[in-house]
């Protein structure tokens, strides 16, 4: 039998047996991807077991991560620290080899794939990221950012919208060194596809202006081998069309949708023993198997030879070689606090009353020149999310640049950051109005998930964009984000809390944050510097009051409302505390000592938010009120609406007297 053989059939025997022992998973497609793993893992990609997070490793995505015993079983072949109890292990408690693959958890895994077309469109982003990073960094002679992206697709990755969103984009900005490999076997969960995806996919990539080689066999290694030679040498992203047969070598179910998703079962798992000549006893593969499949010598010396042309990069270009460093590593510059502070000081000095969103783009301005990895976007709306800045330079096929039209493609974009924030170099942000962050949730959800340093601007946020209606104006949106775990949401009132809002989303390097701003001006509120600092914990006293009968706390645009209201009250004789809470999530983290300085127990609140109520009840009680909207906005001016939906003094003001009496 020949060698490339018994190493496809290994990850059969291992995935079938995985799968049979934990009684749950998908021996499928592992059993129908197996010989096209074996030409990519054992001819081209280029890693090093004993170092998953070499800076120069060619990145493998299984965008179809049902799959995910193909890609543990490659890793323990191949020598990574996944071992043959892990595999035993699959899908229990506390394991290394969960259900989907989960990066950080599993040593050798680039992303956390689950939600089909997700991985594609990470690898987008790496492969983006490499682009922009080679050609930043590269010099005559040393190609030290010189790697491919590998990624496994599959039918379902390809039904899902994501995947035109991203892949289009990366046909035209002309990512060559994008490999994607489809398994081409007709079979989703409910059957065989051709009843529901009938799609020409060689033509639609190819329109993407994608190489495409179509027909290949995929169990054929020579054959992929091949394909895959070729694919390196386009100047254009590549998808390799592999016709397999899923659950290749289980003679009785094999092309069928049964062997999809869930274990064989111990006749079927003899059978395919049978059928494959495997004789060796469930987890068990024989010395030469492993010996075939053992890549860390190769892996050490293919280290080992960047290590040597980076060490003589070091010592040409120093400036270079330890800016690249940091970037890798997710260091900020040494100087960063300080431009930060002197944003801050900035916005004081003006005092300017705008939009936030405008205050977003003055610290996006203020940071960025001191930001190298700063890596911004908009889905089309960069006029209206102001994401760009003086320095910026859009990115074209052949242009590198530092801010990405993204189009209208707002859960790709998403999910492109979260593929350049995977492979390190650049911090992402990309924006959107905050109404379709609908569009982009899923992505939202795996950042946070994955603890990537994304930053997500969403503008417009609330009933004040006006004339453009409900479809646009966001009502839930704040609120249903805060529900994410993980995620940090700030809503800043004006300038100051803006500046401090990009600085904590900068900083954070354990989760992505959003920032959420106002289309309409805003105005300067005036604080000490003890306040100042407090801002970056979440939520402070704003203005104060001796004997405060009332809490009000509000965000971003109400801000205003709560400090016009507090003066309305005490003209009363009822003196108020106004708390401003830009960010819910970083308040909610803060020691129990400082959460209740800020909410005096026994004080009464009242929320003020314009979006839906049920949320701020964990801050004011059931003996407290919420001025927000429970219904859908409407279409007028922003000052009529405001008014329309009760967000006045008055209204303020007699919330506060019921809640008193």
């Amino acid at each position: 039998m020949q060698t490339t053989t018994l190493m496809a059939n290994a990850i059969r025997a291992l995935a079938m047996d995985a799968v049979q022992k934990a009684n749950s998973g998908h021996p499928g497609m592992p059993m129908g991807m197996a010989e096209i793993a074996v030409a990519l893992w054992d001819g081209h990609y280029r890693h090093n077991p004993a170092n998953p997070k070499w800076a120069n490793r060619d990145r493998f995505l299984l965008s179809n991560g049902h799959g995910s015993m193909l890609h543990y079983s490659l890793l323990h072949l191949s020598g990574y620290a996944v071992t043959m109890d892990d595999l035993k292990s699959f899908r229990q408690l506390h394991s290394k080899t969960p259900g989907h693959p989960e990066v950080d958890i599993t040593p050798g895994v680039e992303t956390t794939t689950g939600p089909l077309g997700q991985g594609i469109a990470n690898a987008v982003g790496m492969a983006l990221s490499e682009y922009l990073l080679a050609s930043e960094f590269n010099k005559p002679g040393f190609e030290v950012v010189d790697h491919y992206t590998y990624a496994f697709i599959g039918d379902g990755c390809l039904m899902e919208g994501i995947s035109h969103e991203v892949c289009s984009l990366a046909g035209t900005l002309g990512l060559k060194k994008l490999i994607a490999l489809y398994d081409d076997n007709g079979i989703s969960i409910d059957g065989k596809v051709e009843g529901w995806f009938t799609d020409d996919t060689p033509q639609r990539f190819e329109s993407y202006g994608w190489n495409v080689i179509r027909n290949v066999d995929g169990h054929d290694v020579a054959a992929v081998d091949a394909a895959l030679a070729q694919a390196r040498k386009s100047d254009k992203p590549t998808l390799i069309c592999c016709k397999t047969v899923i659950g290749k070598g289980s003679p009785n179910l094999q092309g069928g949708d049964k062997v999809h998703g869930a274990a064989l079962g111990d006749k079927e798992v003899a059978a395919v023993r049978e059928h494959l000549e495997w004789s060796h006893a469930p987890f068990e593969i024989p010395a030469n198997v492993y010996t075939s499949w053992d890549a860390k010598e190769k892996g050490a010396a293919v280290e080992a030879e960047w290590n040597t042309t980076f060490d003589a990069y070091r010592k040409q270009f120093p400036k270079e070689a330890a800016e690249l460093e940091r970037r890798m590593n997710g260091d900020l510059p040494a100087n960063f606090d300080e431009t930060l502070a002197a944003a801050i000081a900035s916005c004081v000095d003006k005092k300017e009353n705008t939009a936030t969103r405008k205050a977003s783009q003055n610290a996006i301005q203020a940071l960025a020149p001191s930001l190298p990895e700063f890596l911004g976007g908009s889905a089309d709306l960069t006029g209206s999310n102001l994401t760009n800045w003086k320095e910026s330079i859009a990115v074209r096929s052949g242009k590198p640049g530092n801010h990405i039209n993204y189009g209208v493609r707002e859960f790709g974009m998403s999910a492109i950051m979260n593929g350049v924030a995977l492979h390190g170099g650049y911090i992402p942000f990309g924006a959107t109005f905050l109404t379709f962050s609908d569009y982009s949730r899923n992505a939202l959800r795996m950042a946070a998930l994955m603890k990537l340093r994304s930053i997500f601007v969403f503008t417009h946020d609330s009933i004040g964009l006006g004339e453009d209606g409900p479809t646009h104006q966001s009502v839930e949106h704040v609120s249903s984000l805060r529900l994410i775990p993980n995620l940090d949401n700030w809503r800043p009132c004006d300038t100051v809390e803006s500046a401090v809002s990009w600085g904590a989303a900068v900083k954070r390097k354990d989760g992505p944050s959003t920032l959420i701003f106002s289309r309409q001006n805003l105005p300067f509120m005036d604080r000490s510097a003890a306040q100042i600092a407090d801002i970056a914990r979440g939520g402070y006293v704003l203005q104060d009051a001796p004997d405060a009968k009332v809490i009000l706390i509000a965000t971003g645009s109400e801000v205003e409302l709560a400090v016009k209201a507090a003066a309305a009250l005490k003209e009363q004789g009822m003196a108020a505390r106004v708390v401003s809470m830009p960010s819910t999530d970083v308040f909610d983290r803060q020691d129990a000592a400082y959460k209740a300085s800020v909410l005096t127990k026994g004080v009464p609140r009242v929320a003020i938010e314009a979006g839906v109520t049920d949320f701020w009840y964990k801050y004011v009680g059931l003996e407290g009120a919420v001025v927000g909207i429970d219904s859908f906005g409407e279409s007028a001016p922003a000052p009529d609406l405001f008014k329309h939906f009760g967000f006045t003094v008055e209204n303020v003001v007699s919330k506060v007297k019921a809640v008193l009496a």
